[in-house]
C-alpha cells in the first residue's frame, strides 16, 4: 500500500504528537506500508522510509505554514497514492488524523488558561492578529467543511466531540482509533538504576514522595495549577514532597515565580529530555492538569511503567483513568484544590502500590501497535469504500 503522511513537523523534540507520530511510523513500516512522508523537517535517515522536505522559507511564521500546506499537496498530487494521510491539514487528504486535536478546540481551550474577564478578552482580541492560527483554521475549515469528506481518524472520545460540536462532522466519516505508546520493556534492575540516578542527581532522597510534571507548553498543560497545588501542599502538610517539572518552556520565569513562593528547593525545572522514561521511573506520581489534550502521550506512558497519574476531563487519555483506580480526573472547577486532595492521598506507598497493578492493566489495552493496527484498517476501509 502506498501511502503518503503529510505532517509540518516530525522532530520527536517538538512534543508527544511528534514523537508518537514516530513510533506510529515505525510499526506501519514494520506492518508493510511504503510510506513517504512529506514534512518541513529534516529527520535522520530511516530504512524503508522516504521522506520529502518541503522547503518554506520565508520570515513569516503563518506563511510557512501556508506555504507548507499547499507545497505539500501540489508534492502529493504530482505522485501517485493509494492513501494520503493528513496529520497537518491538507487539502488533498483521504484521511485526516488531527494528532494535536482540532485547531478549533485548541483555540477554545487556549482562552481557558486566561482567568474570565479582561484578560481573557485580550486574549481572544489579539487571536484576531495570530495570522498562523488564522492559516490552519482556515486549512482545517475547508478540509473538513468541503465536498469531499475526508476519514478522520479521532484519538479519543473527546476528539470524537470536538469534530461534532466544531463541524457538524457526520459520524460515518470519523472512526476512533485511541492513541497508544510502546510498552516499557525496561529490566527491573534498570528501573531501579534509572530512579536512584535521578533521585541523586536531582538531590531527591529515595524516601521522598516525587510528584513529576512533563509538559512543553506550560500554560496550556496546567504547570501554574500545580505550582499553585504545590504550594498549598507544602504550607498545609508534613509530605516529604519534591517534583521535578520536565519539559522546554521558559523555565526561567517560572523558576522566578518558585522563588518568590520560597519553594526552589523543593520544585525544579530540569528542561527539555530525551529520557523521559526514565524520570518515569524516578517519579511516584504523575501530574498533568491539563487545560487541553487530544490525548496525552505522557499519561499513557505513565500508565505504561505503572504511575498512578492525575490529569482533567479536558485530556482525552482520561477516557482510560479510572477515578479512584488507577488515577484520578479533575473536573475543570476548583481544580486546584481537588489536586491538592489527590496528591495526599496518594502519599500513601499502599494505594500507589494498588494503583500501579490497575495502571498496568489500562495500559496493556493502549498499545502503539494497536493504533497503527486500527489506522491501517482505515486505510483498507478506504480503498474499499472507493
Amino acid at each position: 500500500m502506498k501511502t503518503a503522511l503529510v505532517i509540518e513537523w516530525i522532530d520527536a523534540w517538538r512534543g508527544g504528537a511528534e514523537t508518537s507520530t514516530e513510533q506510529f511510523i515505525r510499526h506501519l513500516l514494520q506492518r508493510g506500508v511504503e510510506l513517504t512522508v512529506f514534512t518541513r523537517s529534516r529527520p535522520s535517515p530511516t530504512p524503508d522510509l522516504r521522506v520529502c522536505t518541503i522547503p518554506t522559507s520565508t520570515p513569516a511564521r503563518s506563511q510557512r505554514t501556508r506555504r507548507f500546506a499547499q507545497r505539500a499537496a501540489a508534492a502529493v498530487r504530482a505522485e501517485q497514492f493509494d492513501i494520503v494521510h493528513a496529520i497537518s491539514p491538507c487539502l488533498v487528504a483521504d484521511v485526516y488524523e488531527p494528532r494535536g486535536g482540532t485547531v478549533a478546540e485548541t483555540v477554545l481551550r487556549n482562552l481557558a488558561t486566561r482567568q474570565p474577564g479582561l484578560r481573557r478578552e485580550l486574549k481572544r482580541a489579539a487571536n484576531k492578529f495570530n495570522l498562523k492560527q488564522r492559516v490552519m483554521l482556515k486549512f482545517e475549515r475547508r478540509l473538513l467543511g468541503g465536498e469531499h469528506k475526508p476519514m478522520v481518524i479521532a484519538l479519543s472520545d473527546y476528539v470524537v466531540r470536538q469534530l461534532r460540536q466544531h463541524y457538524d462532522y457526520p459520524s460515518a466519516y470519523i472512526r476512533k482509533v485511541f492513541n497508544g505508546v510502546d510498552p516499557d520493556r525496561t529490566e527491573h534492575s534498570a528501573r531501579q538504576k534509572d530512579r536512584a540516578d535521578i533521585r541523586e542527581l536531582y538531590h531527591i532522597r529515595q524516601d521522598d514522595y516525587l510528584v513529576i510534571m512533563v509538559a512543553h507548553n506550560f500554560r496550556l498543560k496546567g504547570v501554574r495549577r500545580w505550582l499553585e497545588a504545590f504550594r498549598i501542599l507544602a504550607e498545609g502538610t508534613d509530605l516529604p514532597l519534591r517534583s521535578l517539572v520536565i519539559g522546554r518552556d521558559a523555565s526561567m520565569l517560572w523558576e522566578r515565580l518558585v522563588a518568590r513562593e520560597g519553594l526552589s528547593e523543593r520544585i525544579q525545572f530540569t528542561g527539555p529530555t530525551r529520557r523521559v522514561l526514565a524520570f518515569l521511573h524516578a517519579a511516584d506520581v504523575l501530574v498533568h492538569p491539563t487545560y487541553y489534550d487530544p490525548c496525552s502521550r505522557v499519561v499513557l506512558e505513565a500508565m505504561a511503567v505503572g504511575l498512578p497519574v492525575i490529569t482533567t476531563r479536558y485530556d482525552g487519555a482520561s477516557e482510560i483513568v479510572e477515578d479512584g483506580v488507577n488515577g484520578f480526573v479533575l473536573e475543570e472547577a476548583d481544580c486546584v484544590r481537588t489536586l491538592v486532595d489527590r496528591v495526599v492521598h496518594l502519599a500513601d506507598a499502599e494505594v500507589r502500590a494498588g494503583m500501579r497493578v490497575e495502571a498496568l492493566k489500562a495500559a496493556d489495552r493502549v498499545s502503539m501497535k494497536q493504533h497503527a493496527e486500527g489506522v491501517y484498517q482505515v486505510y483498507q476501509e478506504v480503498l474499499e469504500a472507493r
